[in-house]
């Protein structure tokens, strides 16, 4: 049975997720109604990080099991040739056997963007928050060189996880400003819920002055999720790429 590997972006606007739902209109949901009719039998995927509702992907990956092979070459166009527009597959080939695009992984990475100026821009609404206040990048990144490292993130966290901790390490955050763009792009090896959103929010309070610059060690020995700042919105976070032994969904097909 061939295990394959695929690199999917998506507009995540008009999804509730990434996770199948019956009852609405998901990312896996749209995939596996396809992959179940080019290979003739039900699909089930796995995938790197189940995004939230209106989170999108340039990298995410997803692995599945088929019972028939499928010419490699031709699988991603087949795929686009019948998912929805806001739903691409930019590379696909056979993995290596037991491959699991959600347990193999060793680094998930997240961009978040930022259009910061006084008014909104109607052109970049699906993909950037608008913070209309003034940024200081340099506290920003003062702030989150806190947030580098192992930590318990639970007061960082949406909906604590039904199993497991709320350990998680983060290996770096970079925050990068280009005229009224900011684009703050986080590396670990995973996330709890809402925890990149819930980072950048607490971020931009801090960094537009509406909380101390020192609150995050803090926030982070309170394990109180109500100490953290606000869930920035899913419109402008992006999970950029997925790191694996060898691979790397950010440049593969590329």
């Amino acid at each position: 049975m061939p295990t394959y590997r695929a690199v999917v972006e998506y507009d995540g606007t008009d999804f509730c997720g990434l996770q199948f739902q019956p009852e609405v209109r998901t990312v896996a949901g749209e995939l596996e109604r396809v992959l179940s009719m080019l290979f003739a039998a039900p699909v089930k995927i796995s995938s790197a990080g189940r995004t939230d509702a209106g989170v999108h992907a340039s990298g995410q990956v997803i692995s599945f099991h088929a019972e028939r092979a499928f010419p490699e070459g031709r699988l991603a166009l087949a795929l686009n040739g019948n998912l929805p527009p806001d739903v691409s597959v930019r590379h696909a080939e056979v993995a290596p056997d037991g491959f699991s695009a959600r347990f193999d992984a060793l680094a998930r990475v997240y961009e978040y963007r930022i259009i910061n100026r006084p008014m909104p821009s109607a052109f970049e609404r699906r993909f950037a928050h608008h913070v209309h206040r003034y940024v200081d990048v340099e506290l920003a990144r003062a702030a989150a060189a806190s947030l580098v490292g192992t930590h318990d993130f639970v007061a960082f966290c949406g909906l604590a996880p039904e199993h497991g901790g709320t350990v998680r390490t983060v290996h770096s955050i970079d925050i990068d400003r280009s005229r009224d763009r900011i684009v703050l792009r986080v590396v670990g090896q995973g996330f709890l819920h809402r925890m990149v959103r819930r980072t950048v929010g607490t971020l931009m309070e801090i960094a537009t002055g509406r909380r101390d610059p020192d609150d995050i060690p803090a926030i982070l020995a309170s394990r109180d999720r109500k100490r953290a700042g606000y869930t920035a919105p899913a419109s402008g976070l992006c999970l950029a790429g997925v790191r694996y032994p060898g691979y790397d969904s950010e440049h593969a097909g590329r």
